[in-house]
């Protein structure tokens, strides 16, 4: 007689949300959903007006619905509780005294299986590994996202550094001045027309502002100061991220900007020779940061300075998350082949603003595989 399993593993939650049970699933559920492995099968729970879509998408051994595993009490008219209920109820059927859980599992399916007395452990490898190391489709899709993503970058570019100026030195594109908020909307129209979308915004930020590195940029754009354009758009086809940032200043630049962007770029050339299978996070950007210190830039991660400075990290994962792990930074561990990462070091002051360069690069045993075929330059004249 075969034994019972005592353990098993559980992914749950809203697929549209949650990308390690979307990747298991392949249907983007606006409903709650469950992902359990007991041995080697793989049951789904989804809705049961999505078990059809679900048997097709997904590699589940059994596609099943809560109603399949209703308690002696009966289901909650609640879904997402419903949900948790069948959940629980698969693994007792099963007799699992242990249950092995991500970092994303909601607290509700943690409560219900806790109540049938079933210990709910924490996994950190569980969702995490398995979407680190891409899969040749994953890695074609966020080519083709961040070739899109460079498409729009280049129209972005050039409209800034061929709009006309006016007499206070403010750029005017269709005869209204050019601001950041116009940029991105810009930005997201011709994604928009793309089939890209972009939920979490973009970046398009000059001085003062771009001083604080995240800032997503506000008003005018003037002549002579750096723009950085940092464009995170998803493809809703395949829900993979493109990520690319890049400066452009209209007119010319100053000896300041000039530096700081080759001080850029040799910390990114400095990086990416070491995107390698076997060397680590903590090694990629340390030899970033190293350049960027040699060239006289201090580091001031936590603070906004008046003149240039370090503040962030070289990289982070990508997939279908716009950030992943693992973080090329200090502490950033191991690199696996076939995991996508993007280098982006960068510099920062109110006064001259900032400078950000950045490439999607996938990791190999020699050269990492640049997705980025666009000039890194500060000059977008066309």
């Amino acid at each position: 007689m075969k034994t019972a399993p005592s353990s098993a593993r559980i992914l749950a939650g809203f697929p549209d949300k949650n990308a390690s049970l979307f990747k298991r699933l392949g249907v983007p559920l606006g409903d709650p959903a469950a992902w359990i492995e007991l041995d080697s099968r793989r049951i789904a729970i989804v809705r049961d007006l999505e078990m059809d879509r679900v048997v097709k998408m997904s590699h589940a051994d059994e596609v099943t619905c809560p109603a399949a595993h209703a308690p002696p009490f009966g289901l909650s008219a609640d879904r997402e509780t419903a949900t948790a209920q069948a959940a629980t109820q698969v693994l007792r059927s099963a007799k699992v005294e242990e249950v092995f859980a991500d970092r994303s599992l909601p607290y509700i399916y943690a409560w219900h299986l806790q109540e049938a007395e079933i210990s709910v452990r924490y996994d950190d490898s569980l969702g995490v590994t398995d979407r680190r190391q891409k899969t040749h489709q994953e890695i074609e899709g966020l080519a083709k996202a961040q070739h899109t993503t460079e498409v729009v970058m280049q129209i972005l570019c050039e409209r800034v550094a061929n709009c006309e100026v006016n007499a206070d030195g403010f750029l005017i594109h269709d005869h209204h001045e050019l601001t950041c908020e116009r940029l991105r909307s810009m930005a997201a129209i011709e994604f928009m027309q793309r089939g890209f979308s972009m939920g979490h915004g973009a970046i398009c930020a000059t001085a003062p502002h771009v001083a604080d590195c995240h800032h997503p940029g506000e008003g005018k754009l003037k002549t002579g100061v750096p723009v950085i354009i940092d464009l995170f758009p998803r493809d809703n086809s395949t829900r993979l991220w493109g990520d690319c940032t890049r400066t452009v200043v209209n007119g010319e630049p100053s000896d300041t900007v000039k530096a700081m962007h080759k001080a850029v770029l040799d910390a990114k050339t400095a990086s990416t020779t070491l995107l390698r299978v076997g060397s680590t996070g903590d090694a990629v950007h340390k030899a970033a940061e190293s350049r960027l210190l040699s060239h006289g830039y201090p580091i001031s991660r936590g603070e906004i300075t008046n003149q240039p400075s370090i503040q962030h990290g070289t990289g982070h994962g990508i997939g279908l998350d716009v950030h992943e792990p693992i973080l090329l930074d200090h502490g950033g561990g191991q690199l696996l082949e076939g995991e996508v990462f993007t280098i982006e070091p960068g510099l920062y002051g109110r006064e001259d603003g900032g400078v950000r360069v950045e490439d999607m690069l996938v990791v190999t045993h020699s050269e990492p595989r640049n997705l980025n075929q666009l000039h890194d330059g500060l000059c977008w004249d066309s």
